[in-house]
């Protein structure tokens, strides 16, 4: 027999700024070999080592082929294989039960194990919106930073990627772009052989502050401190455009006033930095054109971390770096894309309706809360799907707790039996990104891309918008919105705004931007400025200029807790996702915390030894790396590892707190005090911490 050979195109679909264009080589029906297409300028042919691996993934031994019900005690991971048809109208008649009580009472909990627009926010939206569930507030990575943006630019909008390659000085801050934003660091690099000065901002030693000339190593959470001291160092020295001042910002007076509270002293004191190093990182900046941040979201996971971005994203308007196209930030670009949200979700299946909404970070009390008038109705089910929240959501202790409910009815749709996998009561076999429809946005540049399924559904399979629609069908529901196809979903995304048949012939399509978006102001906010100052935020009792806000859990407030944690990807998986692919494992080896030598020698850890880290919510057990990687006083735990492949059947998450940030409600992983031990010595928290380390309020 003849064999076949056809390439098709498509989208990664993972968290990622670069949202590459793929081309998978399928022979006899089968996917040998996932590549990156060359015909997109962003991608230009090249993808991380992630998602080169994507046969991998999707032929794993462990991949989930059959629906699967519970046959062991909760948390076991024991199950029996059951057909579509039975597991579906057992979901529905247990939907229908509670629904019939209350319907608030089902939470549907997903973010981003795929950010594509159909089988990340569509037929599952129509669905919870028809049935009247809980709402979610999806805070658990950008929230923060959106707001920051949204109350300084009006929207998430900023540079376009391509012109950092014509940047002479480059402010790559709180990002590992090397690890989780390659096609940036390409762009990156063209500046800098053509001249261009590199800074990277960022607690960690990252692989690319190994590569900047320069690494500006703060404390966690102090970003904000900094941001101000570089303005109060452009207002001494005059480095400041006054006509783009006055002509396209609001609310000069006050920061001007904040910022001359800032001298590099008083920044350097807060941020753990020499005082010199802030004042000649102002100079390049004043002095240097053009200048260009590429801003990520590593500074918002902290209780600050919505005024930090506005500190940050304040600081182009007062050197007119907006000018040039090649000046400027960028943050996230996924405000250019004109996607259609009602249609896709339609939120008029609500019927007058207003669901309470529950936030995804603080998922460990909300499932252990009883209920109450204010809170609304006890959660009795939970339908997860896109995440793992059990590694990664914040906390996990309490959210393992919450899982670990009796009376908890918890379905669950993915690819593997993951840590919260074990958990459900239903596992749905959810089909991967070479099997499925979809069309996505990116927010690290700006072009629509198509997914075309390049292989058939392995096993039963079935992608997330068909469960939705095959689960509206098992629940009664009639409306024509519940039998549009994965394709036609696809079409809906965008409507007329872009043309799907250039999607179609190519896989990605342009988006029309402007090349320098505020040379002339014309900002998104309600003043049409940058602000400075924000009515809104002032209406809404918050501060109306950007300020540090320190940490919930200050480094080096605590004795018991005397070091920072954060808790940055590891190189070769993307949150969790990944963390089961063999030969990915074998890059990372094993779950690592990295300790500077001063902090290792104080407690007799060697390079390589097994250590427990701890706090007063629980602990993690891993392997020391001692090196220059950690500056004193902080320590970076690598991740994200699933529970059952660590040592000690846990990751970071178990230190995490459920704290929120200043603005946003998001999550503050970056804010988190520990103590490392050997793990000979059996360290462990005790049960009630002394005042100055309580576990921080909500915020």
């Amino acid at each position: 027999m003849p064999s076949s050979t056809t390439t098709v195109r498509g989208a990664c679909p993972h968290d990622c700024p670069d949202t590459c264009a793929l081309l998978t080589t399928v022979e006899n029906g089968r996917a040998t070999r996932v590549q990156g297409n060359p015909a997109h300028a962003h991608t230009a042919g090249v993808l991380c080592a992630k998602v080169s691996k994507y046969p991998e993934r999707t032929y794993h031994p462990e991949r989930l082929l059959t629906p699967m019900k519970r046959s062991g005690p909760k948390g076991s991971g024991q199950f029996t294989p059951v057909s579509w048809d039975e597991a579906l109208a057992d979901i529905a008649a247990r939907l229908q039960a509670i629904a019939a009580r209350n319907p608030e009472a089902i939470l549907p909990y997903s973010y981003a194990g795929t950010m594509g627009l159909v089988q990340g926010e569509s037929m599952d939206r129509r669905f919870f919106h028809r049935l009247g569930a809980s709402q979610l507030h999806r805070s658990i990575c950008a929230s923060a930073g959106g707001e920051g943006l949204l109350h300084t630019l009006g929207a998430k909008r900023g540079m376009k990627v391509e012109h950092f390659s014509q940047a002479q000085l480059i402010l790559i801050w709180g990002s590992n772009s090397i690890t989780s934003n390659l096609h940036f660091w390409r762009y990156a690099q063209e500046a800098k052989r053509n001249g261009a000065r590199l800074v990277c901002i960022d607690p960690r030693r990252s692989e690319t502050a190994d590569k900047c000339h320069e690494h500006i190593q703060l404390l966690p959470g102090t970003d904000a401190a900094l941001a101000l001291a570089l303005m109060h160092e452009l207002i001494e020295t005059d480095w400041l455009d006054h006509d783009y001042i006055a002509r396209h910002t609001l609310g000069w007076e006050q920061l001007r006033e904040r910022a001359l509270q800032w001298p590099p002293e008083r920044a350097a004191a807060v941020c753990g930095l020499p005082a010199e190093q802030i004042r000649r990182l102002a100079r390049d900046y004043g002095t240097t054109r053009p200048a260009a941040i590429r801003l990520n979201y590593g500074v918002q996971r902290v209780r600050g971390g919505a005024n930090a971005v506005r500190a940050i994203a304040c600081l182009p308007a007062l050197v007119g770096a907006w000018r040039q196209s090649a000046g400027g930030l960028l943050l996230s670009s996924s405000g250019e894309f004109p996607v259609q949200e009602a249609t896709l979700q339609r939120p008029d299946l609500l019927a007058g309706r207003s669901p309470r909404t529950l936030n995804m970070v603080t998922l460990g009390d909300d499932l252990l809360h009883p209920g109450s008038a204010d809170f609304g109705p006890q959660v009795e089910a939970l339908v997860v799907y896109n995440s793992n929240p059990a590694a990664v959501a914040p906390d996990s202790g309490q959210v393992c707790a919450g899982l670990a409910r009796e009376d908890l009815f918890t379905v669950v749709l993915e690819l593997f039996q993951t840590d919260t996998a074990d958990w459900a009561d239903y596992l749905l076999p959810a089909t991967t990104q070479l099997e499925q429809w979809d069309v996505h946005l990116a927010y690290g540049h700006t072009d629509v891309l198509l997914n075309r399924p390049a292989i058939a559904p392995l096993g039963q399979a079935r992608s997330n918008a068909q469960i939705f629609r095959d689960l509206a069908a098992h629940m009664g529901y009639t409306e024509p919105c519940f039998t549009d196809s994965d394709e036609q979903l696809c079409r809906q995304a965008y409507g007329t705004e872009v043309d799907f048949d250039l999607l179609l012939t190519q896989g990605f399509a342009p988006l029309a931007v402007p090349e320098a978006p505020f040379a002339e102001g014309g900002f998104a906010t309600p003043s049409g400025k940058c602000e400075f100052f924000s009515q809104r935020l002032q209406d809404a009792g918050h501060d109306p200029l950007p300020g540090y806000v320190p940490n919930h859990e200050v480094p080096g407030s605590c004795t018991r807790y005397p070091l920072a944690m954060i808790s940055p990807p590891a190189r070769n998986f993307l949150n969790s996702s990944f963390a089961n692919v063999a030969s990915l494992q074998a890059q990372e080896q094993r779950p690592l915390v990295e300790i500077h030598p001063q902090d290792a020698a104080a407690r007799g850890i060697a390079d390589g030894a097994l250590v427990r880290l701890f706090n007063d919510r629980g602990s993690y057990l891993c392997h020391a790396q001692v090196g220059q990687r950690a500056r004193p006083g902080v320590v970076n735990a690598l991740g994200i590892w699933w529970h059952k492949l660590s040592p000690g059947g846990g990751n970071m998450n178990h230190l995490t707190s459920q704290a929120l940030t200043d603005l946003g409600a998001g999550p503050t992983f970056y804010d988190c005090l520990v103590e490392v031990a050997l793990e000979r010595e059996g360290a462990q928290a005790a049960t009630a911490p002394p005042a100055e380390c309580a576990a921080p309020p909500r915020a």
